[in-house]
């Protein structure tokens, strides 16, 4: 199933598991909860030495873990660690990735699997470069209101420059993975149009996955995995729920003091790259210079642990099993 693959990217609180479980309604896609394998694992591989034999079982045994304990469960879905190792063609992250989604796709019997960890777009040249063939669907949302929902998240960052800095890093890397692949292996996908002719965006995307559209599609938030979602974490609990068309222009509303003034003059350039209006074109550079970024780093950080304390009881522990892992992992010392 090599290159069997469709890979989301862009930046997360964009639509991405809402566009998830739309696709995952399809008989002929496999679109699981994802565990975040290459972003968590690529970061600690250091922790693993050289990757011969010995270390990528222990890799493999992890990662597998890791998977079986993410917040949202691949029912169905069997990750047999000898089978995957003896399946892998090079010790390699990449491959492992790549092998626990097709094993996605071999239990629903589906054409495609499809990832939606969105910063896989960091190692899209690299994976390129490794043979790895996906359909890049680069979905992008108004930066300013992927900032307000961050802001309400239990993950991510939370200072409005933080926020800023990550979204145009994000956007500016799928623009120029956008700029080298073929047509036929990259869709851009904007969510303010999703929300509001979701049937003809969904269509066109359908057209170039070469899949046949689904009514039902549409109908997701009736399925198992959209329930299942939301459950496990305050910030997918919409997906219950049919699209909430006006879902667009919140920081309007939201936006406090400064948030407007510094998140243009960060990210200003791709908000118009990406046809959006821009509010704020006369901002004080002085608000982004470098006497400033301490204190915003600063800001950040007790925002984080805010974020943290005010989360529900029941999302913490979704994703204790996975940190109880990566702690583990981390403290190894490589022999």
């Amino acid at each position: 199933m090599l290159n069997n693959g469709i890979q989301i990217i862009g930046t997360q609180r964009s639509g991405s598991n809402l566009l998830r479980v739309i696709l995952d309604q399809s008989a002929e896609i496999a679109s699981p909860h994802p565990p975040h394998i290459l972003v968590t694992f690529m970061p600690l591989l250091d922790s693993y030495g050289t990757l011969d034999a010995l270390a990528y079982r222990r890799l493999v045994k992890d990662v597998v873990a890791y998977v079986h304990v993410n917040p949202v469960p691949w029912d169905g879905v069997v990750l047999d660690e000898e089978q995957l190792f003896d399946q892998s063609e090079t010790y390699h992250l990449f491959t492992l990735n790549r092998l626990i989604y097709e094993q996605a796709a071999i239990a629903k019997n589906a054409r495609y699997w499809c990832c939606k960890s969105m910063s896989n777009v960091h190692y899209a040249t690299e994976m390129e470069a490794f043979g790895l063939r996906p359909k890049y669907i680069f979905l992008y949302r108004d930066g300013r209101d992927v900032a307000c929902s961050f802001k309400k998240a239990i993950v991510g960052e939370k200072h409005i420059y933080h926020l800023a800095q990550q979204w145009k890093k994000d956007q500016e890397a799928c623009i120029r993975l956008r700029e080298i692949l073929p047509a036929d292996r990259f869709f851009s996908l904007n969510y303010e149009s999703l929300i509001t002719t979701p049937e003809a965006e969904i269509r066109k995307l359908c057209l170039f996955l070469d899949i046949e559209y689904q009514s039902d599609m549409l109908q997701f938030h009736d399925s198992k995995t959209s329930k299942q979602t939301a459950a496990a974490g305050e910030m997918w609990s919409n997906l219950e729920k049919p699209i909430i068309s006006n879902n667009t222009g919140k920081f309007l509303k939201e936006f406090k003091g400064d948030d407007l003034n510094i998140f243009e003059l960060v990210a200003g350039a791709v908000l118009t790259a990406l046809h959006y209006e821009r509010f704020a074109p006369q901002a004080d550079p002085g608000l982004i210079a470098e006497d400033r970024l301490n204190e915003y780093d600063r800001e950040n950080g007790i925002l984080k642990q805010e974020a943290l304390a005010m989360a529900r009881a029941s999302d913490l522990e979704n994703r204790a099993p996975q940190l109880e892992i990566l702690k583990e992992i981390k403290s190894r010392k490589v022999s």
